[in-house]
């Protein structure tokens, strides 16, 4: 357990929980406070999904500012790719990940809730990416996966002006998955990794491998990427138990192995 993010174990699920008030904002040590909650809660394997939360007040308005004022380019060449890869650690997470996204979720708290798999937000959230404001880009993430979400000419808008987008937009733009009240975040995001925690674990971390993976290459590499792993799955037991279980009419009872 970190001093502001600490990974929390209950029925299943894994919450990876922000804990810096007032805003959350994402210093070093909270940088790589996250990397080690990620690493844990994929190496767990009693953890079988993942929440990322910042609280009922705010989920992370963005990158500790009071840092940048005097960074170098020297000191940022390597502190920007320890960022990046800690952002990255969350994303690699061989389990469903799910955002609970309340307050704001800017700068790096929006990277943080793109490296995930869906963006549960409340109501009265706001999002974005402001860094061209101080005369920055996004530099953990931002502009590859915010593009690949909601499409170029979306990302290109929002990351531009450094505009804050509403729920509602988000929602209809794809940044969001779900909107919800802001004090049913939490609960709703537990509701939708739930399922889960029953499910074929092996089959879930191959669905996202494959998924992920094929965003990067070519379709062909894409094909031959779902292939390799559709046919590493007959390995498992739990291909034998879903394939019995559907022959025999009942329901499977999946065990990660």
């Amino acid at each position: 357990m970190g001093e502001f993010v600490r990974l929390e174990v209950s029925g299943g699920i894994g919450t990876i929980r922000l804990d810096r008030p007032p805003m959350n904002a994402v210093n070093v040590r909270v940088q790589e406070e996250l990397r080690e909650a990620a690493q844990a809660a994929s190496t767990d394997d009693e953890i079988r999904a993942v929440v990322v939360f910042g609280g009922e007040k705010v989920f992370a308005a963005g990158a500790d500012i009071t840092e940048f004022t005097t960074a170098t380019y020297s000191r940022m060449v390597s502190r920007a790719g320890a960022l990046t890869s800690a952002i990255d650690t969350v994303a690699r997470i061989p389990k469903p990940v799910v955002a609970a996204i309340t307050g704001y979720a800017l700068g790096g708290g929006c990277e943080l809730a793109l490296a995930c798999d869906w963006r549960v937000v409340a109501d009265d959230a706001k999002l974005g990416q402001p860094e061209v404001k101080l005369g920055l880009i996004p530099g953990a993430g931002g502009t590859q996966r915010l593009a690949r979400l909601i499409g170029p000419a979306k990302a290109k808008d929002l990351i531009f002006s450094g505009r804050m987008v509403d729920a509602e937009e988000s929602l209809r733009i794809g940044l969001a998955d779900r909107v919800v009240p802001a004090a049913e975040v939490y609960a709703t995001a537990l509701d939708l990794v739930r399922p889960f925690v029953t499910g074929p674990a092996l089959a879930l971390r191959a669905a996202k491998q494959a998924i992920d993976g094929g965003l990067d290459v070519d379709l062909n590499s894409g094909l031959a990427l779902e292939s390799h792993l559709f046919t590493g799955l007959f390995a498992t037991d739990d291909r034998v138990e879903g394939t019995t279980a559907f022959v025999e009419k009942r329901r499977p009872k999946f065990t990660g192995r």
